[in-house]
C-alpha cells in the first residue's frame, strides 16, 4: 500500500530545504545591495509606488497638526511675535557687521589670491516621519530629486547642523542625523582652531570628538562648527557643544562629549543645501618624449664630438 500522501496533499520541497534557500536568497540580495548597489531602482519604483499611500495615511497627522496651529491663542501669538522682533533687530546688527566684515575678507583674500568662497543653495524641507529602523537616526523629509536634492548634502536648521542626506527618491529623501552611530563630521573648535573629527554614539544622544591629544587646549563650553576639509560640508557651520571632557592618563587621546547644538526631535522646517567646493583643474602631465629626448641626444653628441676632438689632439702630437 502507497503511503504517499494524494496529489492533492503533496506540500512540495521540505522545509528544511525552503529554509536554506530563502537564506541564501536573503544573503544574495544583501551583498547585491551593499557591495554593488543593484537594488536602488526598485527601491525608488517602490518608494514611488507607496508615496500616494503614504500621504494618505499621514493626512489625519496634517489635519491635527494644523488645526492646533489654528486653535493657538493669542497670547501665545503675542509672545511669539515680540520674540520674532527682537531676535529680527538683533539679527539686523549682526547683519550690517557681516556685510563689513565680509567686504574686508574678500579684499584680503584677494590680496593673498586665494580662491573665493563658495555659497550654497538652500531648498526648504519639512519632516513627514522618522526611518524605521529602530537602531538608526534617521528622518525622512518631504522633498527628493524632483526638487534637485541628491546624496551628501547637508542638511541644517536655524540652531545648527542637522545632518546629511544618505539616501534619495523621487518626492523624498533619508536624511542622517549627527547623532547616527556611522555618522562622522569634521570639525574645528572655533576657541583655538584645533581640528578634529565628530562621530555619533550608540546613545543617539551626544557626539563624541575623536583623536584629540591629552595636552590639546579644550574647555568645557567650546563650539565646534564645520571645518570644510571633507568638501562635503560649507565650513563655519554650528554643529555641538563640549560638554564633559575626560583626559586618562594612560591613553594618548581625551575622552570629550559633545551635544549637538540643533536637536532633531524638535525641528520640523529645515533646509537642504547644495554645496560643492571648486577643486582647481590637474596639471597637464609633461610628455616624456618632448623635449627630454632631443635634450639627452644633444648630450650625447656633444659628449662624443668633445671625445672625438680629444683624440684628434692626442694624434696632433709629436
Amino acid at each position: 500500500m502507497e503511503n504517499s500522501p494524494p496529489p492533492l496533499f503533496r506540500q512540495g520541497p521540505s522545509a528544511f530545504a525552503r529554509l536554506v534557500f530563502f537564506v541564501v536568497l536573503s544573503l544574495a540580495l544583501l551583498v547585491a545591495d551593499v557591495r554593488f548597489k543593484a537594488l536602488d531602482i526598485m527601491r525608488e519604483v517602490l518608494a514611488a509606488g507607496l508615496y500616494p499611500l503614504q500621504r494618505i495615511a499621514l493626512a489625519p497627522r496634517d489635519l491635527f497638526v494644523g488645526a492646533t496651529t489654528q486653535a493657538q491663542g493669542n497670547a501665545q501669538l503675542r509672545s511669539d511675535n515680540a520674540q520674532l522682533r527682537a531676535k529680527n533687530l538683533q539679527l539686523s546688527l549682526n547683519a550690517n557687521t557681516v556685510a563689513t566684515l565680509s567686504a574686508e575678507n574678500a579684499r584680503l583674500r584677494a590680496l593673498l589670491q586665494l580662491a573665493p568662497q563658495v555659497g550654497a543653495r538652500a531648498v526648504p524641507a519639512e519632516v513627514q516621519y522618522d526611518a524605521h529602523d529602530p537602531f538608526t537616526q534617521k528622518i525622512i523629509i518631504n522633498r527628493g530629486a524632483s526638487q534637485g536634492i541628491g546624496n551628501g548634502s547637508p542638511v541644517v536648521t536655524e540652531d545648527g547642523l542637522l545632518g546629511q542626506v544618505t539616501r534619495v527618491f523621487p518626492w523624498q529623501a533619508e536624511v542622517s542625523l549627527l547623532t547616527d552611530k556611522d555618522h562622522a563630521v569634521p570639525v574645528e573648535i572655533v576657541r583655538t582652531g584645533l581640528r578634529s573629527v565628530a562621530y555619533g554614539t550608540l546613545g543617539g544622544y551626544l557626539l563624541d570628538l575623536r583623536f584629540v591629544p591629552v595636552s590639546a587646549d579644550v574647555m568645557v563650553g567650546d563650539e565646534l562648527v564645520t571645518s570644510g576639509l571633507d568638501g562635503v560640508y560649507p565650513q563655519g557651520l554650528p554643529v555641538a557643544k563640549v560638554v564633559r571632557i575626560d583626559r586618562v592618563s594612560d591613553t594618548e587621546f581625551m575622552h570629550i562629549d559633545c551635544v549637538p547644538l540643533a536637536i532633531a526631535r524638535s525641528a520640523r522646517q529645515m533646509l537642504v543645501l547644495h554645496y560643492s567646493e571648486p577643486r582647481p583643474a590637474r596639471p597637464a602631465d609633461d610628455n616624456p618624449d618632448t623635449g627630454t629626448g632631443t635634450d639627452t641626444d644633444a648630450d650625447t653628441k656633444d659628449s662624443k664630438d668633445s671625445k672625438d676632438s680629444q683624440r684628434a689632439a692626442q694624434g696632433a702630437r709629436p
